[in-house]
């Protein structure tokens, strides 16, 4: 199929496929191949952390982290830092975080009255002492019933329920 041609000169077709530069160079053949687009530097996979979540999210939306760090109403070196893992969000920034992801990036368990406890506070931003003020008991009961160390008595156990499962059924 090819000819040769003076000192090293290839033609593979016979309409001489050269460029303006006089660099021999291929025709295009009808053979196309779609590739997906290469992940950017630094983009997470399979993300453990908070900060690697928000990262995620971040580079799939294609946003700054100016950006998200308006949204989250954090600066940008808090952000900065929550995605390399130098520092974790407080607790009262939570349910934002989880607005801006669209679900729930934590994975302990929540099957346990003390995980209930857990997914309760981080999704409302509550620390223990004002889930305490909120449920009309010590802050340290809710750090043991969030760590099932102990189980609230039946009359209060109705009670902290009412206030989980209504505040879901609000949503």
């Amino acid at each position: 199929i090819s000819e040769q041609l003076r000192v090293g000169r290839c033609i593979l077709y016979r309409g001489d496929c050269n460029n303006h530069r006089r660099i021999p160079a291929l025709p295009f053949s009808g053979y196309q191949k779609e590739l997906p687009k290469p992940l950017p530097l630094g983009y997470p996979i399979h993300p453990a952390t908070i900060g690697e979540h928000i990262r995620k999210c971040r580079m799939d939306l294609g946003l700054y982290q100016a950006e998200v760090a308006r949204r989250l109403q954090v600066s940008e070196d808090c952000l900065c830092y929550w995605e390399n893992g130098r520092n974790q969000p407080h607790i009262a920034c939570y349910p934002r975080i989880i607005a801006f992801l669209g679900y729930y990036p934590f994975d302990h368990e929540t099957s346990t009255f003390g995980g209930k406890i857990r997914r309760y506070k981080y999704e409302h931003g509550l620390s223990n002492e004002k889930l305490a003020k909120e449920l009309g008991v010590d802050e340290g009961t809710v750090a043991d019933w969030e760590r099932n160390r102990k189980l609230p008595r039946l009359v209060i156990m109705d009670k902290v329920l009412s206030v989980i499962f209504s505040n879901d059924a609000q949503k």
